[in-house]
């Protein structure tokens, strides 16, 4: 029987293109217990399991005590996991085509693809993304559930589209390293069908403190990584847990039409403490990439709704921001990469924000923040401030006393207006010493509270 289990797995180790038993702990764990992990893998993902609790020691410590990396063997060595038999659906012929798939029992079956649609492949059952992905190049997820400690991995095939329909529902992970959703590829579009909807599951992880503090929660929702040319366009997000999505070395990517609405932690809960329950729930932080274009979104959050913490040739156009932390350059500094270049916020509306307009970089740190434009804004209901330039920015709470490591030059503000609360700041700015140079105010008109200005001094007497 044990052979018998060797070679099921050793199948499956190659068709999931998983990682080497030889030169991998966990998987050697796996691979070595294959009865134990039989048992243990057919309830694993139905469950809230953390990264401490309810692991096996045999795979636990092997593992890292990462449910995420368990998961990921659970599927390659023990298809138990795998929540129902792989179904294929395909016009690519119209003849029948066989897929090697797993069911239930964990044996190796077969699935036969039918036409149907205009879909290479009709995924209903999260077991079934794996094969699709590599197989398909034209995809329909649909009513899809992903089990606890599932990445939705979303590596395109070059070309490929993607398009989520139904009711996209994730599973609850208690690991701040684990990603719900992760997107790569070249020349690809994903997109939302008519109604969709994806769930994050925020209200499981909601406790006020975001990803500073509290449990563990994932901390990115949907990354973004590594893509070029790309298409992410009419897609409706819902209820992620802290930051939406995570961009990270992307060239040559365009998202429009999409709505992310986070609106339900704007209540409090029984862990919040009188506070929002979500936190730290940025719509878009874009690092290291080039070439980006956001357009015609609309996001209802708790934070940021966009920031920009490194990258290039940037165009942030089109928004509707509404409860969160405003349009945002920073924070910069203190990280790998520290140079934002060419980035332009135009025609876009903030409403009942803490800021409208804000550019933050790290206390006694270096960088460069060069050639960025806010063309257009208009705001109201803003309770902090309306344009914020600090250069004394700590998480924790800003220092009031600002460093002069990272350089910012050519900030231009045109056309921008609106109003404040009264105890809030039209403008603030706070540079450190000759580190502010080259800012142009233009048509600028913000009204309502006080303000606050070391450079251009100019500003605040207006």
């Amino acid at each position: 029987m044990r052979s018998k289990l060797l070679v099921a797995a050793a199948l499956l180790n190659v068709i999931n293109a998983c990682t080497n038993p030889k030169s991998n702990s966990c998987a050697s764990a796996f691979s070595a217990n294959l009865a134990s992990a039989s048992a243990f893998c057919a309830t694993f993902t139905t469950a809230v399991v953390t990264a401490t609790t309810a692991l096996p020691d045999v795979f636990a410590s092997a593992c890292s005590y990462k449910p995420s990396k368990i998961s990921s063997e659970c599927a390659c060595y023990v298809t138990g996991a795998a929540t129902s038999t792989t179904t294929v659906k395909t016009t690519a012929t119209s003849a029948s085509k066989t897929t090697i798939s797993t069911s239930t029992t964990g044996v190796i079956t077969t699935a036969t693809a039918t036409t149907t649609g205009s879909y290479d492949c009709t995924v209903t059952a999260f077991a079934s993304i794996s094969s699709a992905v590599k197989s398909c190049t034209n995809i329909l997820l649909s009513d899809v559930s992903a089990p606890a400690s599932s990445t939705m991995k979303l590596a395109l095939q070059t070309g490929a589209s993607l398009t989520f329909a139904g009711n996209t529902t994730f599973g609850t992970t208690v690991d701040s390293d684990f990603d719900p959703i992760v997107l790569s590829g070249t020349d690809i579009t994903v997109t939302g069908a008519p109604g969709h909807i994806i769930d994050g599951n925020g209200p499981a992880y909601w406790d006020g403190e975001g990803s500073n503090g509290g449990s563990d929660k994932p901390d990115h929702f949907f990354v973004v990584k590594k893509v070029r040319n790309a298409i992410i366009e009419n897609l409706n997000i819902k209820n992620w847990p802290t930051h939406c999505f995570y961009i990270s070395n992307a060239i040559g990517l365009t998202m429009n039409g999409l709505t992310l609405d986070n609106s339900a932690g704007d209540e409090p809960n029984d862990l919040s403490d009188g506070a929002p329950a979500a936190h730290n729930s940025d719509g878009f932080d874009i690092s290291g990439s080039d070439t980006v274009t956001l357009s015609n979104i609309k996001v209802l959050n708790q934070d940021d709704c966009v920031a920009v913490t490194s990258g290039s040739n940037i165009l942030v156009t089109g928004m509707y921001c509404s409860g969160g932390h405003g349009l945002s350059i920073g924070s910069i500094g203190g990280k790998s990469n520290n140079t934002v270049v060419g980035v332009t916020f135009s025609n876009s509306q903030i409403v009942d924000s803490q800021n409208g307009c804000r550019i933050k970089t790290n206390y006694d740190t270096t960088g460069t923040v060069a050639n960025v434009t806010y063309d257009g804004i208009t705001m109201s209901g803003i309770s902090d401030y309306g344009i914020d330039i600090q250069q004394d920015y700590l998480n924790g709470g800003p220092t009031g006393d600002p460093s002069n490591g990272v350089l910012i030059s050519g900030i231009t503000f045109i056309n921008v207006t609106g109003t404040v609360d009264s105890d809030a700041y039209d403008y603030y700015i706070l540079c450190g010493d000759g580190s502010c140079s080259d800012f142009t105010f233009e048509d600028v008109d913000i009204t309502g509270g006080l303000s606050s200005c070391n450079y251009p001094s100019s500003l605040c007497l207006e």
